[in-house]
């Protein structure tokens, strides 16, 4: 199985909550994925939108497949973890969104980083669209990678 589908099977898995969440990884590249949540009760907010906690998990679990996706080679010997994050709601969000996520540096440069310092941090930008293409959501998350503790 090639490393990029690989991490779109074992999402449920690793992030059981975004499953939960109903996030559906749809592509997964170097640094770059798309994932899905379709609107259903559970994801609903007080005035028949998306929930803001449902957008921010769909755009954090695309950022963590882009990370993932950059990494790939070598993922299973890191440790990413969020650390900061950015959310802009634009407008009210319904219906199925798709969230598009890219990560700041290529693979390769990323890899060259830890390689040379242990650890880099870069950001994930994410943008969050609705079933009419429209921005809904803008989003940033700053992930900080290291290899695996023991």
């Amino acid at each position: 199985m090639d490393p990029y589908e690989m991490i779109k099977a074992h999402l449920g898995q690793a992030v059981p909550y975004a499953t939960q969440t109903g996030v559906e990884l749809l592509e997964v590249a170097d640094g770059t994925a798309v994932a899905r949540l379709e609107q259903r009760r559970e994801t609903e907010n007080h005035i028949k939108g998306q929930h803001a906690g449902a957008m921010f998990t769909l755009g954090e679990t695309a950022s963590g497949a882009a990370v993932a996706g950059a990494l790939a080679p070598v993922i299973l010997q890191m440790r990413p973890v969020a650390e900061m994050a950015e959310i802009t709601y634009r407008k009210l969000a319904q219906g199925t969104l798709t969230a598009t996520a890219r990560t700041s540096q290529s693979g390769v440069e990323l890899m060259a980083a830890i390689k040379a310092d242990g650890k880099v941090a870069f950001d994930v930008v994410i943008d969050i669209r609705d079933a009419e293409d429209e921005t809904v959501v803008e989003m940033k998350v700053n992930w900080y990678v290291s290899p695996t503790r023991t």
